[in-house]
């Protein structure tokens, strides 16, 4: 099955049951290892750039972006 196909088949369980299975999927997070984060998240911004490189319309500019998170943080 594709990831996809998972995400689909998820969102249709009911909200309970979502919340569930987002806690397990979190927690399957902690056992990876120092090098297995630093690959998740270097896989995570080469795919943002990837992204933002097929599609610029998407990106905001940073100074937009850090106004709104410092607004979140108030």
């Amino acid at each position: 099955m594709k990831l996809l196909d998972l995400e689909i088949e998820a969102l249709k369980l009911p909200l309970a049951e979502r919340a569930q299975l987002a806690e397990v999927l979190l927690g399957s997070l902690d056992a990876l290892s120092e090098d297995e984060h630093r690959q998740e998240w270097t896989e995570e911004a080469l795919r943002r750039d990837a992204d933002l490189d097929a599609d610029p319309t998407r990106g905001r500019p940073a100074d937009e972006v850090f106004r709104g998170a410092r607004a979140r943080l108030r």
